[in-house]
């Protein structure tokens, strides 16, 4: 009765064990045991390399420029989008998710691309930039356009849920409205960006795309670059790659924990009922002026340059001519989808590889989801938890883990060097959308459903078929197409653990961009975010469907 009564948990349990605790395991038994000892000397001496220390301050220092540069884009955009004409035009919510949902490495090399000497800044203004791009500065700038929708949402969502009478009190009691703002305002919003801002400095030690193309560009190592090298370049070195793996997640955790230390003791109640944001004034023409022009700016700074240049270039004939019609062709396409080629493949691979993974990981999310519920049992934190360490700590970590671990001499089978291995690292990432989602969509159901439930189903299963399933079937699609997303995308897991002479189209595209044929790489980039874009609007679509039949 025991053992039946604590079945699920112990069922999904192991499960996740498995999926993400065997491999963190892995990388702390690797550091920390030698030959079945207790052992530092791996840990001592990569903190002992000078280089390495270097690459820790690189890591540390960009992830607080990043924060520095995204307040500076998205604060304005989220007064711009709460306080003035703009306000109800929520369509613009969808188009500033899409610089965040493109992968970074594109981006990345949209902007190398338009600014690289002979590039499209020098071919379209006939001279060269002003100033120099190909720097640390060019390289923050690049993850901040990639990274700011993150911060916006969160301070507008916090804008949004203030109180009017807070702003109409400042007005009553007299001062200048800007600091008015200053004292009142922001230390109500200073809760939801602080906690924003450290998930984005996690975001950013996680990269891996920008610092591989740009940063490689400029000799900006950071963590996951090298990371990746020691496990990518001869000599191996695996003791080097998970001690400095296991420095990365003590970092990742410990800024997790303040994040969580922050959520708890200063996150203020800022809505009491009463109308959201105070009485709505007539904006002047010089705000809406600089409103539209602000947000047309960061929306052709994000989106505009780097997708022009990877439009522009899957469509050149020949690489180095000047941009002209006679210059322009579809072949790099035609080629693409051609059957038999590699591109087609490697296409082919990631569609499959993200649709098996992404099933699966929904799958498991929802049986994660209906047993956890709303977590107030120790038993649903627990599983909680351990559901969501693949958001908190980088992927590189969960990778190296999973190499160890299913390349242990113990294993009477493994599945490395097999198809199933890039689709269990896919899983293991990103299943926490499946989780996620499929919890949000549970949240938002009666409690009466429950009670019913309990009268009139004799049977559980006839409950999941009939009841479950049906109730919780956009947010379980909803976290399926997210993941099969950014599966489709992913690119440090592919590159270490794909097995040999198979390519994916992240590979197919990053390895195109090194070796110098770029149109083809471009060409396979823009399929990729075309059926990002796709995705994003039918899963916002859902959304507003979902909450429609709410309200």
């Amino acid at each position: 009765m025991i053992i039946r009564k604590h079945a699920p948990f112990t069922a999904l349990f192991i499960l996740l064990i498995i999926l993400a605790g065997a491999p963190l395991l892995a990388v702390l038994g690797y550091t920390f045991f030698k030959n079945g000892t207790l052992s530092f000397e791996s840990l001592l001496t990569v903190l002992q390399d000078n280089n390495i220390i270097k690459t820790m301050q690189n890591s540390l220092l960009l992830g607080l420029y990043v924060i520095a540069a995204t307040t500076c884009i998205a604060l304005p955009l989220a007064i711009i989008r709460t306080k003035t004409f703009l306000v109800k035009k929520d369509w613009l919510d969808i188009v500033f998710i899409i610089p965040f949902m493109t992968p970074p490495y594109i981006g990345s090399m949209g902007w190398i691309l338009f600014m690289q000497h002979n590039g499209y800044y020098e071919q379209l203004f006939s001279s060269e930039a002003p100033f120099t791009f190909f720097s640390v500065p060019g390289m923050v700038f690049i993850m901040s356009m990639h990274l700011y929708p993150f911060l916006y949402l969160m301070l507008k969502n916090a804008l949004l849920r203030l109180d009017g009478s807070f702003q109409e009190a400042t007005l009553i009691y007299g001062g200048h409205p800007i600091i008015n703002w200053i004292r009142v305002v922001l230390p109500l919003l200073s809760s939801s960006y602080v906690m924003a801002a450290l998930l984005i400095f996690i975001k950013t030690l996680a990269e891996f795309g920008t610092p591989a193309t740009f940063g490689k560009r400029i000799g900006y190592d950071v963590f996951i670059t090298e990371i990746h090298g020691y496990l990518s370049r001869w000599p191996i070195n695996i003791s080097a790659a998970t001690s400095l793996s296991l420095i990365l997640l003590s970092v990742c955790m410990i800024i997790w924990y303040i994040q969580n230390l922050i959520s708890r003791r200063y996150t203020y109640g800022t809505h009491s009922g009463r109308s959201i944001s105070s009485s709505q004034t007539k904006d002047s023409l010089l705000v809406r002026i600089f409103s539209i022009g602000y947000v047309l700016l960061i929306l052709g700074l994000s989106i505009g340059i780097p997708y022009f240049s990877i439009v522009v270039t899957s469509l050149l004939k020949v690489r180095g001519e000047p941009l002209s019609f006679s210059n322009l062709t579809l072949s790099h396409y035609t080629e693409l989808f051609t059957v038999g080629s590699s591109s087609l493949q490697a296409l082919l691979n990631s569609i499959n590889y993200a649709f098996i993974a992404s099933t699966i990981a929904a799958l498991i999310g929802f049986c994660i989801a209906l047993y956890v519920g709303d977590a107030k049992k120790k038993p649903q934190q627990l599983l909680d938890f351990i559901s969501l360490l693949s958001n908190i700590i980088p992927g590189i970590v969960f990778v190296v883990g999973l190499i160890l671990f299913w390349n242990a001499a113990w294993l009477p089978a493994t599945i490395y060097n097999t198809n199933w291995m890039p689709i269990l690292t896919y899983i293991v990432l990103f299943l926490p959308f499946s989780v996620q989602y499929t919890k949000s969509a549970l949240s938002q159901l009666h409690q009466s459903i429950y009670q019913s439930n309990a009268v009139f189903a004799q049977n559980n299963w006839v409950i999941l078929l009939k009841v479950w399933l049906p109730l919780l079937g956009q947010g379980i699609l909803a976290g399926w197409m997210m993941t099969f997303i950014i599966s489709m995308r992913e690119l440090v897991g592919s590159l270490l653990i794909l097995p040999p002479s198979v390519e994916t189209s992240a590979t197919y595209i990053y390895s195109q961009f090194e070796q110098g044929d770029v149109s083809k790489g471009m060409a396979m980039a823009f399929i990729t975010v075309l059926l990002t874009v796709v995705c994003i609007f039918l899963i916002e679509i859902m959304q507003r469907k979902a909450l429609s039949r709410n309200e």
